[in-house]
Parts: structure tokens; C-alpha cells; sequence
């Protein structure tokens, strides 16, 4: 074959090559719309996939953070622990207040439980809602609690190491504090109250009911643990007060029932519990410190004396502890309808 005719061969085949690429393109042309909706579907179809499998994923993580988060609160009872630190510390350090542990609700969330109940005051022979509670532990850490009180004479929330109620006789803040004996004077006869009585040297609890009569109740006692006569607040430490109540509770769960167990006897068991998880109890509290550790050595060394006392009764028969030589200040917390029975 000459060179001619290779030539001439190689010639037709690019015709027809260029004959089919454009038949090719004619068939395939697509015009610029077309082209954007192509465009704008296939990233429609990109985003729903994006979207399903995150989704896919989340229903995935969501019941398994979930089940994390129950199996975390329920494995060894921490959920029931971290509720007993709430509950006892409000028993040791709020005077004369209690709670419906019967009534109180958790809502665990991702490591996460708060943990909401009432609280109650005894003011003559009824108990009187006096606050709501909640506490959000985040894992085993609480935050600060959120107290809304109902009550006329709510106590400070503060890191001092009085109450502003009850005073030690050798402490430094209750010399220049007044008594209300003029507003308990001024209430009506048909009415309790809940007093607040600091007295003038240290007792034991049992001494004081004696000394007191059989027509008021005490309903609280504040126990001296050798910190009280500081005036460790000057010195940038504040201790909270703590105390128990005197009066059995017949409510079955309640710590102080009575069944196995004196009130001194649980009140420093509870002092023992507490201890091991200071740092939350001490989040609980009002004040700022506890220090646990040396005041239940000094109520083990020394036994249990009070300084203070939350009492309750009809309303004359609180006037009359007036001329008692016991009492150094009296402080008047909460007024109610006559209900003494």
C-alpha cells in the first residue's frame, strides 16, 4: 500500500471519528438549566444523606448515653447515696425542718440527676410546708441548691458561723443581739410559735426539756463542738452549725424514728456518714465548712451539750419562759393558727 493511500485512509477515519464525537455531543447537549437542576439535586440528595446518617447516628449515642447515665446512678446505689447526703445534711444542719422523703423525685438526665423535695417546719402540733428544694448533682458533684422558702422569718443564707437565730454563749456575735420578747409580747393568744432560745452556758439536751416544761416542745437542738466560741468568720473560715432534733419522728423512714437507734446515736452516725462525702454535704449547707472530722472528735471526747434550742408551743406559754435564767437571747421565727392539741 502506498503512502497515498495510507494517507487518504487516515483521513476518512478522522471524518468519521469528528462525525461521531459531534453526533455524540448533539445527542447529549444539555442546556444550562438542566444543568443547575442537576446540580441542585444532586445536592439536595447529598445533604438528605448528610442528614439521615447523622440522625441514624444520634438515635444510636442518645439510648446509649442513656442507659449509661441510669446504669452510673443505679450500679452500687449512688443514686440512693447521693439522695441520703442531700436529705441528712438538711436533718443536721436546718433547724427544726424535715422533709416527705415518701414525696421526693429525681430526673437523671446525660450523667446528670436532680433531685427535688419539700421541706417542713413543726410549728405547734402541725407540719408546715416551709420551701422547696432541688439539687442538681452533674455526675456525683452537686451545684448549689435552689431554695425557694415559703416561710415569714426565713433564715440567711451565709457563710457566718452564727445562724442569726442561735447564738454560743461564748461566741463572739450574740453580746449585742436583742431578744423579741416585745414581738412575742404583741401576738395574739390564739396562736403557736416557733422561738429560737441561745442560752447562757451549755446543758445536756435532756436537762433542757426538763428545765423548760411540759407545756412547749423542743423541737431542735444546736450541739457545741468546740468551734462555736471562735470567731473563725473574722479569719475567713466559716463553720456551719449543726444540731438535731430532740423529738422522735414516727415516720418510718425518717433517720430519727427511733427504732434501733437514740437521737445522739444518730445524730453522730449521721455526723460519721456525711464525713466520708464532706465536700457535697458541705455544697448542701447553708455556710460554707463542716469540718467534720474534728467536730465529731470533740463530741466524742466531750459528749453531747447544747447551746441553743428551736422551740414550739402555744403562745402565752412561750411568753412565760421570759424570766427563765437559762435563756441569754430569744429570737421569734414562725407564727401559725392555734393547732395545740
Amino acid at each position: 500500500m502506498d503512502k497515498e493511500q495510507i494517507h487518504n485512509d487516515e483521513e476518512l477515519y478522522q471524518s468519521f471519528l469528528n462525525e461521531s464525537m459531534e453526533d455524540y455531543e448533539k445527542s447529549q447537549k444539555m442546556s444550562e438549566e438542566n444543568q443547575k437542576r442537576l446540580i441542585k439535586a444532586g445536592r439536595n440528595h447529598a445533604l438528605q444523606t448528610t442528614i439521615l446518617i447523622s440522625l441514624a447516628i444520634l438515635l444510636l449515642i442518645v439510648p446509649v448515653l442513656t442507659l449509661s447515665s441510669y446504669l452510673y446512678y443505679a450500679i452500687g446505689g449512688k443514686a440512693n447515696h447521693l439522695i441520703e447526703i442531700a436529705t441528712k445534711t438538711i436533718y443536721v444542719t436546718e433547724s427544726n425542718m424535715s422533709l416527705e422523703e415518701m414525696e421526693l423525685e429525681e430526673d437523671i438526665g446525660f450523667f446528670t440527676m436532680n433531685i427535688y423535695f419539700d421541706v417542713f417546719k413543726r410549728i405547734g402540733k402541725e407540719d408546715f410546708k416551709a420551701g422547696e428544694y432541688s439539687v442538681r448533682y452533674v455526675m456525683d458533684k452537686p451545684n448549689l441548691p435552689k431554695r425557694d422558702m415559703k416561710l415569714e422569718r426565713p433564715l440567711l443564707i451565709t457563710g457566718s458561723m452564727e445562724t442569726d437565730m442561735l447564738y454560743h454563749p461564748d461566741g463572739p456575735f450574740g453580746n449585742n443581739v436583742n431578744s423579741d420578747w416585745e414581738i412575742l409580747e404583741q401576738l395574739p393568744d390564739g396562736t403557736v410559735g416557733e422561738i429560737y432560745l441561745s442560752l447562757n452556758h451549755l446543758m445536756k439536751p435532756e436537762e433542757l426539756e426538763k428545765q423548760l416544761g411540759k407545756n412547749v416542745e423542743v423541737r431542735w437542738v444546736a450541739v457545741d463542738t468546740g468551734l462555736e466560741d471562735k470567731n473563725l468568720y473574722e479569719a475567713g473560715y466559716s463553720v456551719a452549725p449543726i444540731g438535731y432534733p430532740l423529738q422522735v419522728d414516727t415516720t418510718t423512714w425518717s433517720p430519727f424514728n427511733g427504732r434501733e437507734k437514740s437521737n445522739e446515736e444518730e445524730f453522730l452516725d449521721i455526723l460519721k456518714f456525711l464525713a466520708k462525702d464532706e465536700k457535697t454535704a458541705e455544697k448542701i449547707s447553708r455556710a460554707g465548712s463542716l469540718v467534720l472530722k474534728d467536730r465529731i472528735q470533740y463530741i466524742e471526747k466531750n459528749g453531747i451539750h447544747v447551746y441553743g434550742a428551736v422551740v414550739t408551743g402555744p403562745t402565752p406559754e412561750l411568753r412565760k419562759l421570759k424570766d427563765n435564767p437559762l435563756i441569754r437571747v430569744m429570737k421569734v421565727g414562725e407564727v401559725k393558727l392555734w393547732n395545740w392539741k
